[in-house]
């Protein structure tokens, strides 16, 4: 195993340096199979010896290759490949991840702006900005000593308590402040569960369309994603079960599908709660944006009806504030609370406390609630505009699906258009639609165009873009 590492060819001229230039070279070995589990490397002294480097520069390598988990320190038996990096037919996990598509990072503007259609988005032009910078301000006012110290790893107290009310109220989650954990984002969020309760190689179900983020981050922590489809009722449990019934995490959007906009039927409900009990499973409920529903009181998360304790739910801020918050929330069974407190202490929350501060006193003065109804209104108002507009301009093209709520709007396209296609060529004209087909993992069935519609503050304004889109969809007919 010496001789894979002494023939490392440094170089004092690169700007990597040369600790990193070790650690690549045995991170590289390492993921292409060529130092395999459990696999003993040289110690430190006869490493620094053959590749004529200080000491420091090799322990500077292995201890970041160990802080990964890359590598194993067994004292003084050695360091090893991390025995972890073996699946069940032995076989390098890491080598088995297939790889991930290269995602081309989005071209540099120095003024920043929003494109028309942008997803994910709430309505930034009416967020009270006023009444949070009076917030942010009382709170810099009010700092003291000790807010300058260390944040608790898991969330301020004030904010976990803030979000525990408000659950209770709002979405009828009974729950203990110390059962919510801070994340800075859905990543952050995902991460922390995987990290709590996966093994590599665990199996977990996936929507089939879904968010697409959700299965890349899975496939790196090196989770097998198990896509299962979407109909008329939502997630297929049945044919879950039927793929995969050992899978250990469900990952799913029930109370509005993303990006059908479907909800799980009672039955399916029942049938989900069922498995992982039996199974000792979780589920992962994202209730991304079930406050804005158009029509009635927002339908009750699949969290209010678990009497077992495996349900995770997920919320975020991102879409009813703002996303650069980078805020979102985890509600965890009260059993796992103390596992999660640890896993949370090795990562600690990354969003700043001054805004974690800033978000429970705008709950706790009653502006979030003020804010969440006049936007129900509004959102359903710029929906219509969006469809009236499509309708008017598109009817050949495209159907508009109907939905009770959400922040996106849904077009079916007409037979002989291709979606991928379309969104491509809107996007070089500055329009931020995105195809359906690249929300989908396995199937293929669909086709249309997703749009968000929320930063539209008057009809013109929607004339003009559908206009713009009307445009590229006849140069591509």
């Amino acid at each position: 195993m010496r001789h894979i590492l002494a023939s490392l060819r440094l170089d004092n001229q690169l700007a990597e340096p040369l600790y990193r230039q070790i650690y690549l070279r045995i991170k590289d070995a390492i993921t292409q199979g060529t130092l395999v589990a459990n696999a003993r490397l040289p110690s430190v002294r006869g490493l620094a010896s053959d590749l004529g480097v200080a000491r420091a520069t090799v322990e500077n390598a292995y201890a970041a290759l160990v802080a990964e988990g890359f590598l194993q320190s067994r004292g003084q038996a050695g360091t090893y490949v991390s025995a972890q990096l073996l699946d069940l037919t032995g076989r390098s996990t890491l080598a088995a991840i297939e790889p991930l598509p290269v995602i081309a990072p989005p071209a540099f503007r120095p003024e920043r702006q929003i494109p028309p259609f942008q997803l994910g988005l709430p309505a930034l032009d009416v967020f009270p900005r006023t009444v949070w910078q009076r917030i942010v301000a009382r709170q810099l006012r009010s700092t003291t000593t000790a807010a300058m110290a260390h944040p608790p790893a898991s969330g301020l107290p004030e904010l976990r308590t803030a979000i525990a009310h408000y659950l209770h109220l709002s979405r009828g989650i009974v729950c203990q402040p110390e059962q919510v954990f801070i994340c800075a984002g859905y990543q952050a969020l995902l991460d922390l569960i995987i990290s709590t309760l996966l093994r590599p190689g665990d199996a977990v179900w996936l929507e089939d369309p879904g968010y697409p983020i959700t299965q890349p981050l899975l496939k790196i922590a090196g989770m097998q994603t198990i896509p299962i489809p979407v109909d008329d009722e939502g997630m297929d449990i049945a044919a879950g079960i039927a793929l995969r019934p050992d899978a250990r995490l469900a990952v799913l959007t029930p109370t509005h599908q993303s990006p059908l906009g479907i909800s799980l039927s009672l039955a399916r409900r029942m049938a989900l709660l069922e498995w992982a009990q039996q199974q000792s499973a979780w589920i992962v409920e994202d209730d991304y944006d079930s406050e804005f529903r158009y029509h009635g009181r927002p339908l009750p998360p699949l969290k209010s009806l678990d009497r077992q304790g495996r349900v995770l739910y997920a919320g975020t801020f991102s879409k009813t504030l703002f996303p650069a918050l980078r805020l979102a929330y985890l509600v965890v069974p009260a059993c796992q609370v103390a596992a999660f407190e640890a896993c949370s202490y090795l990562r600690m929350c990354g969003c700043p406390p001054l805004m974690q501060a800033a978000v429970a006193d705008f709950i706790n003065d009653g502006h979030f609630y003020r804010h969440l109804k006049r936007m129900r209104p509004l959102y359903r108002q710029r929906r219509e505009w969006l469809a009236q507009a499509l309708g008017q301009r598109l009817a050949n093209e495209l159907t508009v699906v109907a939905q009770a709520g959400g922040i996106q709007l849904l077009a079916q396209l007409k037979a002989g258009l291709n979606d991928h296609e379309l969104a491509q060529q809107a996007w070089q004209q500055g329009l931020a639609v995105q195809a359906l087909s690249n929300w989908q993992i396995a199937t293929t069935s669909a086709n249309g165009l997703l749009m968000g519609f929320t930063n539209f503050s008057q009809y013109a304004d929607v004339e003009r873009v559908v206009a713009r889109l009307a445009e590229v969809i006849g140069r591509g007919n």
